[in-house]
């Protein structure tokens, strides 16, 4: 579809070029999806977000930051970053982030992502924290899109340096929150947030993850949403988290200097509705915490 032209109306696909140092937001592709538990094209997914900030505006009335005033650039993508070799590969495009950018947003591909690129920026993972927004845990055994957790914790990350947020019933089992207890997770189910506010839930999140200023990693898995709100994605739930919850986390990480990177991931763009409900979604998010990093 060809969009409008109005020099007076900027679009915000126009300000994260391929060119530039990115100082305040890098923007990098990992199209991972071969170890998916449930079959995805999620390897579509970073280039259809790319598409989709083609229909917002640069400009946020709420916190009036327009996003022109920052320096921001679009790294590409990771090379079929599936598997051993695939993680290295990874680890190699991340490898400067932190100290180039103030915020990377990886776009997923699938939840598999969380582990290889927090992986590849904190070689040493115990002196990270991770917070993230999902409807499940995450922490399986083996190497797949349901493991990422897990593999961080024996990789070395503290399990008490972990919050999980939004965490849904029916979707994991009495096994695996026992391995979360037992790891010390600070674990915060959909239940929780249907009476707090989600600035307080975050402020609790980011004080856990990020004590003694520690740097976070924050994982948005999209399914954390209502599958009203997040149908391309394979395992969201009828009773997640609103859209607009899942946009205040993303500012709110944005916006905490502690936070380092976020991915946004678990979006199949092959199987969105016919008006991108999901992959517009995933596009704010990106809007969202590049906004959050104008108030640092």
């Amino acid at each position: 579809m060809r969009l409008s032209h109005d020099p007076k109306w900027v679009r915000a696909n126009t300000v994260f070029p391929t060119f530039g140092t990115g100082r305040d937001v890098g923007l990098l592709g990992v199209p991972a999806c071969e170890t998916s538990l449930s079959p995805t094209s999620a390897h579509l997914t970073p280039d259809a977000i790319r598409r989709a900030l083609a229909r917002y505006s640069t400009f946020s009335a709420t916190h009036d930051v327009d996003l022109r005033d920052l320096d921001l650039r679009d790294l590409g993508d990771v090379d079929s970053p599936d598997g051993t070799d695939g993680e290295r590969r990874v680890a190699s495009a991340v490898a400067n982030a932190r100290a180039n950018h103030k915020l990377l947003i990886a776009l997923g591909g699938d939840n598999s992502i969380t582990y290889s690129v927090t992986a590849g920026l904190w070689p040493d993972l115990s002196k990270c924290g991770l917070i993230t927004l999902d409807a499940h845990l995450d922490i399986r055994d083996g190497n797949s899109n349901g493991s990422p957790v897990w593999r961080m914790i024996q990789a070395g990350m503290r399990g008490r340096n972990i919050v999980q947020i939004g965490i849904s019933d029916f979707a994991n089992s009495r096994e695996y929150f026992a391995r979360a207890k037992d790891a010390g997770i600070h674990v915060i189910v959909r239940d929780e947030l249907r009476h707090r506010p989600t600035a307080d839930v975050m402020a609790e999140a980011l004080e856990i993850a990020g004590g003694d200023q520690r740097e976070i990693y924050v994982d948005l898995d999209v399914d954390v949403c209502d599958r009203f709100a997040a149908p391309a994605c394979p395992a969201s739930v009828p009773g997640g988290i609103t859209a607009d919850e899942l946009r205040q986390v993303a500012y709110l990480a944005g916006a905490d200097s502690r936070v380092r990177a976020l991915d946004i991931t678990e979006i199949d763009a092959a199987t969105d509705t016919a008006d991108q409900r999901t992959i517009r979604l995933g596009a704010l998010l990106v809007l969202e915490a590049s906004c959050g990093v104008a108030s640092r």
